[in-house]
């Protein structure tokens, strides 16, 4: 299936439309400083982040399940799968790789060996606790939650904060069943 994911995301990726990875870098840098200038608290500035991803999330996922091609998911453990490798893919340019999932299946990390919202990026020292591409978190809990799973999403490593690598840990809250109302036909 893991090989199936990466053609499907190689397909859409190749007929979405792109733009200039330095534009968007560039572009989530000032944005990114504009919040920066408006909290003044690194965790407020992470909230504020995850809760623009989060509602990026929410309106991407009709174009990734129009454009993708991706098949329709059974499961939590498919749909992260999907998430990582055709979603990252399509939307960003990069894939990212499930790893170390929980023996229940409710828990992964999402592994990404680079980041593409961080390209030319450098902290100060005052803003150690930020999170600078945790638009991603919100991105990957809003798309997961119109599709029927609430999770919880944040960075485990963040190579700007000196760790090797990028990584998400997502974690299943619970599977959202949405049924009509019993009057409704």
């Amino acid at each position: 299936m893991s090989r199936n994911l990466t053609k499907i995301g190689d397909a859409a990726y190749a007929k979405s439309e792109k733009i200039n990875a330095e534009l968007l870098t560039l572009t989530y840098g000032a944005l990114v400083a504009q919040l920066v200038k408006d909290y003044e608290a690194t965790d407020e500035i992470n909230e504020q982040l995850e809760k623009m991803g989060y509602n990026i999330g929410q309106r991407i996922i009709d174009e990734f399940l129009a454009k993708s091609g991706a098949p329709r998911c059974g499961n939590f453990k498919e749909s992260v799968e999907t998430c990582a490798k055709v979603g990252f893919r399509m939307f960003l340019g990069v894939a990212a790789q499930t790893q170390d999932w929980t023996e229940a299946e409710t828990e992964v990390t999402l592994a990404m060996d680079s980041a593409p919202l961080c390209n030319f990026v450098e902290l100060p020292e005052q803003y150690a606790g930020l999170h600078y591409a945790n638009l991603l978190c919100g991105v990957v809990r809003g798309s997961l939650e119109m599709v029927g799973y609430k999770v919880e999403c944040a960075f485990a490593k963040d190579a700007l904060m000196g760790d090797e690598a990028n990584e998400i840990r997502v974690s299943l809250i619970e599977v959202i069943n949405e049924q009509p109302p019993a009057d409704d036909d």
